[in-house]
C-alpha cells in the first residue's frame, strides 16, 4: 500500500481527497498546517506528497524547497492559483507536477500514476547501475567512466581506464602480463606483452603521488598486483 502525505488546510478539500485516495487503497496522512506538514514530510518516508501552495505557518513553495534539499520524494503541488508564473515557481522549487484547483479526482489519480511510473523507472535504472570500484582513496565509476583519487579527477585514455578497471576488479590478486593483455587488449589483437609494462607505467604516472609507493606493485618475472 502506497503512503501519501496530504498537506492541505482546506478541510472540505482535504477530507474529499483523503476519502477518495483511501477508496483507491492508498494510506493517507493529513497535515493542515505548513510546519506540521514539513515535519511529517521529513520524519517519515512517503511514496508521494500532495502539497497545497497556500498554507498557514509555512507556504507550499518553502516546504517543497526544504523537502527537495534532503529527499527525492515525489511532490504534486495543488493550488487555486493557475497563472503561468505560479506553475513555473512550483516546478522550479522541485515539484514533480502542478495541478490547479478545482480538479476532478480522476485527473489527480492519473497524474499520480504518471509520477509513480517515473519513480519506478528511476528505481529500475538505479538497480541497473554498476557498482563503483575503489581501492583506498582511488575510485572508478563505470557508469560515468570517471576516475578520481582523494576526490580529485584523473583523466585517462581508454586503454588506461580499461587497465585500471582490471586492477580494481582484481585487487590483491596477482595478474601476469598475459592475463592483463587478454583482458585489456583481447586475444585477437597481436600485441607484445611489453605493451602491458608501457601502459602500467602510463597509469602509474597518473594515479600515483610522486615520492610514494605505487598502488600497482611489480612482481619481477610474474606480473603486477594492486595492493596496499
Amino acid at each position: 500500500m502506497k503512503k501519501v502525505l496530504l498537506i492541505e488546510d482546506e478541510k472540505n478539500m482535504s477530507r474529499f481527497i483523503e476519502l477518495e485516495l483511501q477508496y483507491e487503497s492508498f494510506s493517507v496522512t493529513v497535515a493542515s498546517e505548513g510546519n506540521t506538514g514539513l515535519r511529517f514530510a521529513l520524519d517519515e518516508e512517503w511514496d508521494l506528497i500532495l502539497l497545497d501552495l497556500m498554507l498557514p505557518g509555512m507556504d507550499g513553495l518553502e516546504i517543497c524547497r526544504r523537502v527537495r534539499s534532503i529527499k527525492y520524494t515525489p511532490i504534486i503541488m495543488l493550488s487555486a492559483r493557475d497563472s503561468v508564473r505560479e506553475r513555473v515557481s512550483g516546478l522550479d522549487c522541485g515539484a514533480d507536477d502542478y495541478l490547479p484547483k478545482p480538479f476532478a479526482i480522476e485527473e489527480l489519480l492519473a497524474r499520480m500514476r504518471v509520477v509513480f511510473r517515473r519513480q519506478e523507472m528511476r528505481e529500475q535504472q538505479d538497480d541497473n547501475l554498476l557498482p563503483v570500484l575503489s581501492f583506498l582513496d582511488l575510485r572508478l565509476d563505470p557508469n560515468t567512466r570517471k576516475v578520481s583519487r582523494a576526490g580529485l579527477p584523473i583523466e585517462l585514455t581508454k586503454r588506461e581506464y580499461d587497465l585500471l578497471s582490471v586492477f580494481l576488479n582484481h585487487a590483491n590478486r596477482v595478474l601476469d602480463r598475459e592475463t592483463l593483455l587478454d583482458k585489456v587488449w583481447g586475444f585477437e589483437v597481436a600485441v607484445d606483452t611489453n605493451v602491458v609494462d608501457v601502459y602500467v607505467r602510463y597509469l602509474r604516472r597518473k594515479i600515483d603521488y610522486p615520492g610514494e609507493s605505487s598502488y600497482i606493485q611489480t612482481l619481477r618475472g610474474i606480473g603486477y598486483v594492486m595492493r596496499k
